[in-house]
């Protein structure tokens, strides 16, 4: 009798007939394992999460920077290079001369200062608010070199001359054949080349990638 209870399992013994199946991975809260590597699936990285943050303090850090070296170029620039005779850098084909620009980047639409203040104050806008929902790096990159540029420029035509929001942006990069332009303005334009690229390959801001 011994022997046969020992075979067959008692309803007490977990190894009995009555013992029901183990519960599954779900049941229990454990991860369930990736079919394809066998390992358990991350969580997702929600709003605010790690990586999120990381690409938010890349755009920071490359806006600073863009908005620190078109600032401080342009303090050198007013201080040493205005009223002066353009510096030479090569030959005539590029050379540093200070102007006082009204207009838009490369000294387009002089009538419009007070629009493209507003303009670039609303960019400013429309970044920090798609910041939120960064994670992608190139994207990070291209975004703070806008927002650095467009503060630079904003910078100037909020404390400038002749006024408040009219001020003019200080230019000073004069290459041969071309209109003079800035740090701030080199900083929009590969910012914004930059995204066309982005968006020609499908990425997304927040770092998917689709394609048509």
């Amino acid at each position: 009798m011994a022997e046969a209870e020992r075979i067959i399992g008692t309803p007490d013994s977990p190894e009995g007939a009555g013992a029901g199946p183990e519960p599954s991975d779900e049941q229990v809260g454990r991860p369930a394992p990736d079919e394809s590597s066998g390992a358990a699936a991350p969580a997702a990285d929600g709003a605010g999460g790690p990586r999120g943050r990381r690409r938010i303090a890349v755009l920071f850090w490359v806006a600073v920077i863009a908005y620190a070296l078109d600032l401080v170029s342009k303090m050198i620039v007013v201080e040493k290079l205005e009223h002066q005779e353009p510096i030479e850098i090569i030959g005539d084909w590029l050379r540093f001369e200070a102007i006082r620009n009204a207009g838009a980047a490369f000294g387009f639409g002089e009538a419009f200062t007070v629009i493209f203040t507003v303009i670039a104050a609303a960019v400013i806008v429309v970044i920090a608010r798609l910041a939120r929902k960064l994670y992608s790096l190139p994207w990070a990159i291209a975004l703070g070199l806008l927002l650095g540029g467009a503060l630079g420029n904003l910078t100037d035509r909020i404390f400038r001359s002749p006024g408040v929001f009219e001020g003019a942006v200080v230019d000073f990069i004069a290459p041969k054949h071309f209109a003079v332009f800035n740090l701030a303005d080199s900083a929009i334009v590969c910012g914004g080349i930059l995204i066309v690229l982005l968006s020609f390959r499908g990425l997304d801001p927040d770092g998917t990638v689709h394609k048509d």
